[in-house]
């Protein structure tokens, strides 16, 4: 049918469809939003415009046409997935888990499909949820080793440690495992010169791009392998190698992290962050912060031994909900934009829609730990917008848990950690930030000592619980020993003893690490 003859919401989305393959945004935008008065319940055009919104930094309004689309929603799986991809975008966390509930995800489901939704499940946090689906697209036929990969992943995250480590041995097998695999296996347990894989681990390396991903993978696993033998030389220069790739792939940009923090210290003085007297209902949350690697897991699975508290591990919803309260998409804490706003933000409005994507994680129980690490650099917001949260502060040795950051290989989330004159600037302003926390709030953050809590959990635990107002209770002095989903690079250590064997690992690499350690002695740590 020639175009002029055809119906005229057609037609308005025919001309869309031209606009955005044109570039023309603006006109798209428009022929779109005549369509939708026509044909409200169309999925595809509110994820569409959802979409422009979005890159337009316009965060309110793609959150608007992501909750139309799901109050529209078709039963068919593919269409819902995309649904539920732009829900997620925007922090609508609870409508997201409502249209993954959906009657016709549980019916007959491709596949690639079921992949798609188990890694939907997994970024809210249900991984019980997310392993069924991977199960069951196994069962539809799904293979490779980058699936066995993710399922060896949520087979840990859930306590299935020997299922997890006989999965990695099978992807690893293949030849073609992702390098991040051969470290997931590195780390499952400690290699001895009897067990190891560094002969596997030097073939593959010859196999892959130099520079990419999966070398970087590699190289990290060769120094956890070479590390475990005692081999420190060449352990490091694996470490070195690694962290080096990354850092050309994620370049630090410590000047503007300075900037950054020192106007937060500047907006958020003391009477910024006093509480407005708001009181939230319904079950409240105890923020677990600090640094990566400073033991914030081990508290979180200490704590919530207690019958009053839920594990709700690293949420990112209170800088989403700051995100679209400051109607600001980034994908950073805090950036230039979110500091001009800050002080004109409706904090109430923060604390009541925070809640709102989060209590359902207590189970039915008056307190949830969110434990997400960079919400240091909000906690005087959160002391705003939640007067009745408890924030729990985690405070680690700084060559311990720089060390440690150093080793950990966390992907894109944290390019300070892969260079060493970043991570220094980075610990540096990461103290002088919550010191500044600790002097316009005071009593309102407890600090947590990592050492103290290893070497005497009972006293530190019992101080812990009194800062939250919770009574002592048996068992709170060690961390969870059942199959309690943890999703954090420590799912395997965590599930042990507490232990002090993070202590001081450091000093095997002492030379190597000098001028890290310098760089703090200057700075007064």
């Amino acid at each position: 049918m020639h175009e002029a003859h055809k119906p005229l919401d057609d037609r308005l989305w025919t001309r869309a469809q031209r606009y955005l393959r044109d570039g023309q945004v603006t006109a798209a935008r428009i022929a779109l939003e005549a369509f939708l008065q026509k044909n409200p319940d169309h999925v595809q055009a509110h994820l569409t415009l959802g979409g422009i919104a979005y890159k337009q930094d316009r965060l309110r309004a793609a959150t608007s046409h992501a909750l139309d689309a799901a109050r529209r929603l078709p039963a068919d799986p593919e269409p819902i997935c995309d649904v539920v991809a732009a829900l997620l975008q925007v922090g609508e966390i609870v409508q997201a888990r409502r249209c993954l509930d959906h009657p016709a995800l549980a019916g007959a489901v491709p596949g690639p499909v079921l992949v798609r939704l188990a890694g939907q499940r997994q970024a809210i946090g249900e991984h019980g949820a997310a392993l069924a689906l991977l199960a069951r697209a196994r069962e539809a036929g799904v293979e490779g080793p980058e699936f066995g990969f993710h399922l060896a992943t949520q087979l840990g995250f859930n306590g299935y440690l020997q299922e997890a480590e006989a999965e990695l041995d099978r992807c690893v097998g293949t030849g073609m495992a992702p390098g991040r695999a051969y470290l997931e296996l590195a780390r499952m347990r400690r290699q001895t010169p009897q067990r190891n894989h560094l002969c596997l681990l030097s073939r593959r390396i010859e196999c892959v791009e130099k520079g990419g991903l999966d070398h970087v993978g590699l190289e990290f696993a060769c120094y956890k392998e070479l590390d475990d033998l005692g081999r420190c030389d060449e352990a490091w220069e694996a470490l070195a190698r690694g962290n080096a790739m990354m850092a050309a792939r994620l370049p630090q940009d410590s000047a503007g992290e300075r900037r950054i923090l020192r106007d937060l210290v500047r907006v958020c003085g003391a009477d910024f962050v006093k509480a407005d007297g708001t009181v939230h209902d319904g079950p409240q949350p105890i923020f677990v912060i600090g640094m990566p690697r400073s033991g914030t897991t081990l508290l979180e699975r200490m704590l919530s031994r207690h019958s009053r508290v839920s594990p709700a591990g690293e949420l990112g919803d209170f800088a989403r909900q700051l995100r679209w309260v400051a109607d600001h998409g980034t994908r950073h804490q805090v950036d230039e934009i979110l500091l001009e706003r800050l002080p004109f933000l409706d904090y109430a409005e923060l604390g009541r829609r925070y809640l709102a994507q989060t209590q359902w994680r207590a189970r039915g129980r008056p307190f949830f730990i969110d434990k997400l690490p960079p919400n240091w650099m909000l906690a005087g917001l959160i002391r705003r917008a939640l007067p009745q949260a408890r924030i729990l502060h985690m405070v680690r040795a700084p060559m311990d848990v720089c060390y440690s950051n150093y080793r950990a290989l966390f992907g894109d989330s944290y390019a300070y950690s892969y260079e060493l004159g970043a991570l220094a600037q980075h610990y540096r302003g990461y103290r002088q930030v919550m010191e500044h926390w600790h002097e316009v709030m005071p009593g309102r953050v407890l600090d947590v000592a990592y050492g103290r809590l290893v070497n005497d959990p009972g006293a530190t635990v019992r101080e812990v619980l009194a800062f939250c107002g919770l009574d002592w209770e048996p068992g709170c002095a060690e961390p969870r020993s059942d199959s309690e989903a943890v999703a954090t690079l420590s799912y395997a250590q965590v599930r042990e003893a507490v232990h002090t064997h993070g202590e001081d690992a450091w000093r095997r690499y002492s030379a190597q690490l000098r001028g890290l350690s310098e760089a703090l002695a200057a700075s007064g740590e």
